[in-house]
């Protein structure tokens, strides 16, 4: 028997989808969902079907973003040929971003035990959840909003790649959240943050759904949930990516911050009534 259902991986797909862009933690929902669902938050086969149907939510971001892919792709093909082509700014962002991803690889690889097991905890999740807020509110106001996407350089992306540490060990904290806070503190304009912790995701997500899957299949997650949740985080995250977009040009990310700083305080709230099994 499959330790998640279809039905399940529906509702699981749809919290992903949402929530994968969003600054308010994919993980944390999911584990809040599964939890409320019944599902043993720490249980490989669960976590492997999380990394899994995260690739759902990559590939509305690969389509969405197509365009923009296609023409760095090409201009780090053709700057791997031609030096002359290498001063071009595409071709050096295509490195930033397979440079930024190698730590939080190192760090995934390292630290799986704990991330599987002590960190799954929702406890950790609530009090991510809370001081995560805190921290967006606080680069929200600090950053100046100057730069744009053009203006990023090789130390933007490894300090904001770098920050996807924190969603990794302490599942809540959200790693769109941890990259847009850290690429507002460096003064990028929130359009720009956004975009870059989309870019950055890529990689990660993908390389973890991929390294995951084996764990998912043959753990205790059937083929039919893990293709379900995926087509369903597809759908659901293209079209929270077009809305995110649309949202950070015109607003702050105060309404963000304070969903979190709710969705936290109430999880205490029912994991210290005995309504949630941490």
């Amino acid at each position: 028997m499959s330790v998640i259902n279809v039905g399940q991986a529906v509702v699981l797909g749809v919290v992903e989808g949402v929530t994968e862009f969003l600054p308010v933690s994919s993980t944390g929902h999911l584990k809040i969902t599964e939890g409320l669902m019944g599902i043993p938050v720490d249980d490989n086969a669960v976590v492997g079907f999380s990394a899994v149907i995260q690739v759902g939510a990559i590939a509305a971001v690969l389509v969405y973003f197509f365009k923009d892919i296609v023409r760095i792709v090409s201009a780090w093909g053709r700057g791997l040929r031609d030096m002359e082509q290498r001063t071009s700014h595409d071709y050096k962002f295509a490195w930033w971003v397979i440079y930024a991803t190698i730590p939080i690889v190192i760090v995934g690889l390292a630290a799986k035990p704990l991330i599987e097991g002590p960190l799954a905890s929702l406890w950790v999740v609530a009090a991510s959840l809370i001081v995560g807020s805190g921290v967006m509110w606080a680069a929200d106001q600090m950053g100046r909003h100057k730069r744009g996407e053009d203006d990023t350089s090789f130390k933007d992306a490894m300090l904001v790649g770098s920050s996807q540490i924190l969603a990794l060990l302490f599942p809540g904290f959200s790693r769109s959240g941890a990259t847009m806070s850290t690429a507002l503190i460096l003064d990028l304009d929130r359009v720009a943050a956004t975009r870059l912790s989309f870019f950055l995701g890529i990689p990660a997500l993908t390389g973890a759904g991929i390294y995951e899957l084996k764990d998912a299949l043959g753990t205790g997650v059937g083929a039919a949930p893990l293709v379900t949740g995926t087509l369903v985080s597809f759908v659901v995250a293209y079209g929270s990516i077009a809305w995110l977009l649309k949202f950070v040009a015109k607003h702050s990310f105060n309404a963000f911050v304070i969903y979190r700083l709710v969705i936290g305080v109430a999880l205490l709230g029912l994991l210290g009534a005995g309504v949630l099994d941490s």
